[in-house]
């Protein structure tokens, strides 16, 4: 029994409101990392998102070699694809010159590409089954593009359709109230569900880090980058050592249950 459970355990969190809310503060904390690193810094999007995609490459390897779930090597790496989702969207969009639209359009289209790849290989693409190396590796590749998707899309709400970004907030988490009442009352798939909140997350927290640090004239608050992001960065690190996090349950673990 001791050795099914160890070989059936998942290497993600249990998908509860504390993961949604750790969620959206590392989202957030993505956009105001990843201005601060391109913008604050200089260094502009291509460094940034040499850096950011650096340290994504060595945290996923280093997810991928544990055994068993980490809380802070989860969380650090689910930061470090925001980060580089930032970073890969703002150069996609503004320095190859694609726009908003169109980088929204073909960052979707690979998304849907690789969960259709994952679910004719496995079978599935619940998170519930996120145990094995090439699973794992899906749902990084996956969970990597839905953030930069997601920060494009917030882009696209806040500067092309004149949302700004309170606008653009406010509809992101009505979206994201909508896949909730889906869940408790409806029999809609919760694996879908799961997905479109985790995307919708990203733009959530992308307006709202754009609102905290933007020039006041572009609809934003003008803190400094570096401080909203240390700020953000402590709230998560308390909320995992206030609400301590378990690993999600494999569904093979009901299977070898007595």
């Amino acid at each position: 029994m001791t050795r099914t459970l160890r070989d059936c355990a998942t290497k993600v969190p249990e998908v509860t409101l504390v993961f949604w809310i750790i969620k959206i503060a590392a989202t957030t904390l993505g956009e105001t990392g990843g201005d601060t690193v391109t913008m604050t810094m200089n260094l502009g999007y291509l460094a940034g998102t040499a850096i950011f995609l650096a340290a994504l490459i060595v945290l996923v390897i280093a997810q991928i070699a544990a055994r068993k779930f980490h809380p802070l090597l989860y969380w650090a790496t689910i930061v470090a694809s925001t980060t580089a989702g930032t970073t890969m969207a703002d150069f996609a969009d503004r320095s190859l010159g694609i726009g908003y639209t169109g980088g929204s359009s073909l960052l979707l289209a690979c998304l849907l590409s690789v969960l259709a790849l994952w679910y004719w290989t496995q079978g599935s693409v619940s998170v519930e089954t996120v145990s094995r190396p090439k699973v794992e590796a899906f749902y990084w590749t996956a969970i990597t593009l839905s953030q930069t998707l997601g920060t494009a899309l917030g882009d696209w709400t806040a500067d092309t359709s004149g949302l700004g970004y309170g606008g653009g907030a406010i509809l992101f988490t009505v979206a994201l109230a909508a896949c909730a009442a889906a869940y408790y009352w409806t029999s809609v798939s919760r694996v879908l569900l799961f997905w479109a909140a985790f995307i919708l997350t990203r733009p959530l927290g992308a307006t709202v880090g754009d609102f905290l640090d933007k020039p006041v004239h572009d609809g934003g608050l003008a803190l400094s980058r570096p401080i909203a992001s240390a700020v953000i960065a402590v709230f998560i690190l308390a909320c995992l050592a206030v609400l301590p996090q378990r690993a999600g349950r494999h569904p093979a673990l009901s299977q070898s249950s007595p």
